[in-house]
């Protein structure tokens, strides 16, 4: 299944896409008004459980950020081996994490911001993301054991703004500007992915392809990431996990940096793409 948060011009939706269409689920059951509600009750079990459920096209429907507002943005740094050199890193001794705040969050469409205070260096990282569908504590590195835990996949772009993370080596502010956590265009579940493992990642900037990786090129697999974080603390229903890019970003190469205009496309295998443009942020309006 692909499970969307949509908006259809009656505020946001939850429902799950077939073909051309979606099929709006909290049309059907207006009690089931968010993504972590779908999860939490089984997107399965809801489809085969409302009966009659309205659709709209696709082509018609604005869709969001698939968890809007996830108990948690997590995301891994230097987790591709290309990717380590061309940042002039040491290959990690362990998972190096860093918190996304949720408020960076938008979805397909959405206008990423050149911020204001920061317009020099704004880069760009497409990463598969992992969403979490049980409430779970000390998985196994196991695949099968965190598949039973993971609602699916998406696309992220852990959006960066490189001059401000040399100077704050914890990564949290440079890493969640506003508008800098592009997140979308949905999520497909384990069953219709198939081996997350397998999974060619290309990012374009306009025409130009930066970035065409695969994700069986991880230092850290997904079954690892998800096993080392849960030794740590609980991860919930909705947790979303940004899985770490592979080589082609903009750091160090003078010229690359995003700019106003420009229009990143990352597409993932059996996913789709997520897309957004490129613009100064907007200047604030009097109260």
């Amino acid at each position: 299944m692909k499970l969307a948060t949509f908006d259809a011009g009656a505020g946001q939706h939850v429902g799950f896409v077939d073909g051309d269409k979606v099929m709006d689920l909290t049309a059907a059951d207006p009690s089931l008004a968010t993504m972590i509600e779908l999860l939490e009750r089984g997107p399965r079990q809801v489809s085969d459980s409302v009966g009659s459920v309205p659709s709209h096209s696709l082509s018609e429907v604005r869709l969001c950020a698939p968890v809007p507002r996830p108990p948690k943005f997590l995301a891994i740094g230097y987790n591709y081996a290309a990717h380590l050199e061309e940042t002039h890193m040491e290959r990690p001794t362990r998972q190096a994490w860093f918190n996304k705040q949720q408020t960076c969050i938008i979805g397909p469409g959405d206008p990423v911001w050149i911020p204001a205070v920061a317009p020099n260096e704004v880069d760009y990282e497409g990463e598969l993301g992992l969403v979490i569908g049980k409430r779970c504590k000390n998985v196994p590195n196991e695949k099968q054991a965190v598949l039973d835990v993971a609602a699916g996949f998406t696309i992220v772009d852990d959006v960066s703004v490189r001059d401000w993370q040399t100077l704050e080596p914890g990564m949290v502010v440079s890493k969640s500007f506003d508008t800098h956590g592009p997140v979308g265009p949905w999520i497909v579940t384990p069953d219709e992915l198939g081996d997350p493992l397998d999974l060619r990642l290309r990012t374009y900037v306009n025409a130009d392809l930066r970035q065409d990786g695969h994700t069986a090129d991880m230092l850290y697999d997904l079954y690892e990431q998800v096993s080392y974080l849960s030794s740590a603390f609980t991860l919930e229903v909705g947790d979303v996990l940004a899985t770490g890019t592979p080589s082609g970003i903009a750091w160090h190469r003078p010229g690359m940096y995003l700019k106003a205009g420009d229009t990143v496309r990352i597409e993932i295998d059996k996913i789709g793409f997520l897309e957004n443009p490129v613009v100064d942020e907007p200047r604030p309006t009097a109260a």
